[in-house]
């Protein structure tokens, strides 16, 4: 599916103006503004490629207000407030179109006949099953090989992209994603340790609870509770390969870049930002709106608000700065060391 609309319905959609060129000229497709041919459309938000916008062969390039052209621009431009806010509206809005164009039931597909769904609005693609007792919202698109457990509730708009496994009991809010592979609501890592140094399977009765606008990356596993509810609150988005642990809490908003790892009954706060292959230790909380950096370790909670923290075992971002500089020294200092050693042995 491609767009089919005109540069001035662009900017309407984007409550932006058309300045210069053809507002009348459809658009059929995105491209980069050094790549792209007519009837394409781009954007300017970085500066370093402003060189393109004066030879660019799209049809229109969003671009901010505040951008004042040194030169001719042979395109039309379509200027908003925040060129990379208005291209990523016109994105989402792409997505949202080729989304809804996908309806109906392929076979082959099993779907349980207590199944709560508005097939009008559905999608559900080939080698799909979905259990007894689901509910499901409008406008639902289900790819091929997803597996839904018994008694799952999904809202409305949630894609589910091939192989996503969404286990029984688990709960799904509206405009909610699962990219390919995710899992939500395996059994969380609950053994107990015997006297003969066995482990023996502590039960895993509760569940996953996804509120709205939440998205979850590529085989990215969220667990289930041992008894009450794994909860990632409205707008959590998680990237691929992130495993979070049973009855974790991640509050609204917070994002999670790969191969993070969160333990078991960590709570994290509403606006965090948690670099690549963060380690989060478990039964610790960490505040609202902290900044983790990338292979950070977390062993002990964050209690103030706001804080940057990084290294392993993650401290202030400032202090570990101050330690490193210091870390780079050591080999100049153990020499300092040595030399004063000498001079004091042989007075």
């Amino acid at each position: 599916m491609k767009l089919e609309i005109t540069v001035q319905q662009i900017a309407m959609l984007l409550q932006g103006e058309v300045v210069g060129g053809d507002a009348n000229a459809k658009v059929s497709t995105i491209a980069k503004i050094q790549e792209g041919d007519e009837g394409a459309i781009s954007f300017l938000a970085n500066m370093k490629y402003e060189e393109f916008i004066y030879s660019t062969k799209v049809s229109a390039v969003i671009v901010s207000k505040s951008f004042v052209p040194k030169q001719e621009v042979p395109c039309a431009m379509i200027v908003v407030e925040d060129a990379y806010a208005g291209f990523t509206d016109l994105l989402t809005e792409y997505q949202r179109m080729l989304s809804l164009a996908k309806v109906g039931i392929e076979q082959p597909a099993f779907i349980d006949e207590s199944v709560e769904m508005d097939k009008a609005t559905a999608y559900v693609g080939a080698f799909t099953y979905i259990s007894k007792g689901v509910k499901i919202g409008k406008n639902a698109k289900i790819h091929p090989q997803v597996f839904i457990g018994e008694g799952v509730e999904i809202g409305d708009n949630c894609v589910l992209y091939a192989g996503v496994k969404v286990c029984h009991g688990s709960k799904l809010g509206n405009n909610c994603t699962l990219q390919a592979g995710a899992v939500i609501g395996s059994d969380g890592f609950g053994f107990a340790p015997q006297k003969d140094g066995t482990y023996k399977t502590i039960p895993q009765i509760g569940n996953v609870i996804l509120e709205d606008n939440v998205d979850v990356g590529a085989n990215t596993v969220v667990d289930r509770a041992t008894m009450g509810s794994t909860v990632l609150k409205k707008g959590v988005k998680l990237d691929n390969l992130i495993q979070i642990a049973h009855n974790v809490v991640i509050g609204s908003n917070t994002v999670i870049a790969s191969q993070t790892g969160v333990s078991g009954s960590s709570e994290i706060g509403e606006n965090c930002m948690v670099g690549g292959q963060v380690g989060v230790s478990g039964h610790i909380k960490v505040a609202d709106r902290t900044m983790i950096a990338a292979q950070s370790g977390l062993a002990q909670g964050v209690e103030q608000a706001g804080t940057r923290i990084m290294g392993s075992p993650a401290i202030p971002s400032i202090e570990h700065l101050k330690s490193f500089a210091v870390y780079r020294k050591l080999p100049e200092l153990q020499r300092i060391v040595r030399d004063l050693e000498k001079k004091v042995l042989s007075l």
